[in-house]
């Protein structure tokens, strides 16, 4: 999922969250500040920025933050964020969380999957346990090639949430890449019938379905050593 589409899924959440430290109306500025990155991020930056230098709130930091990662500026926008999220302000355990989640997907756009680890981890220890930040930072792994660390993650995401699609996809990557093809290809059907038209589910099994047709021709001809 994008930065901006988690800005925009999570947003109920941020919402009714800040409710108990900001005003309705600083509720709704945030909404219409994280909506108009959609539409034009830098006139949204450009709000936020204004919006700061009026008091400096959690949700102009915020929407400032999300419009830098939408201009194509990720690193900076997930250190604000990682910044709001242990500030002293940075509101509730779900704002936080939430702060740290988008900032880790940030990293991974931005290709600092070392840092987004930090990041998605510090999130689970404000929400244990979280399917999705489980495989957001198992993404993480799987860039680096971390396949038994993704493969952990994948399992306890799957322990909770079985038919998560997207974590049979990306362990289905891990099984592939410990040559675990039985298991690649089990967790491939998963993923398809949960859903069938993933383009990127159809790629990885072409791929696993090649690599197990490649283990049955060194298994019907060895290699001869002389």
């Amino acid at each position: 999922m994008s930065i901006l589409a988690l800005a925009v899924a999570s947003f109920a959440l941020s919402q009714s969250a800040a409710s108990a430290t900001v005003d309705t109306r600083e509720a709704e500025r945030l909404k219409a500040c994280v909506a108009k990155i959609e539409v034009d991020a830098e006139e949204a930056y450009e709000d936020g920025l204004a919006w700061t230098y009026q008091g400096n709130r959690p949700g102009a930091r915020q929407c400032t933050a999300l419009a830098l990662i939408a201009l194509g500026r990720e690193d900076e926008g997930a250190a604000r964020l990682e910044q709001l999220a242990n500030s002293v302000d940075g509101g509730t355990i779900e704002q936080r969380a939430e702060y740290l989640t988008q900032s880790g997907n940030a990293w991974l756009q931005a290709g600092a999957p070392e840092a987004a680890i930090v990041t998605f981890t510090n999130a689970l220890k404000l929400k244990p346990g979280v399917p999705d930040l489980l495989v957001d930072r198992a993404s993480a792994h799987l860039m680096l090639g971390n396949w038994e660390d993704a493969k952990s993650d994948l399992d306890s995401a799957l322990s909770r949430a079985p038919s998560m699609a997207i974590a049979r996809q990306l362990r289905a990557e891990a099984h592939l890449n410990l040559d675990q093809l039985d298991l690649a290809m089990t967790d491939i059907d998963a993923a398809m019938a949960a859903d069938p038209e993933n383009i990127d589910t159809l790629v990885l099994r072409g791929r696993v379905r090649e690599a197990i047709r490649l283990s049955e021709v060194r298994v019907l001809s060895p290699d001869i050593v002389d």
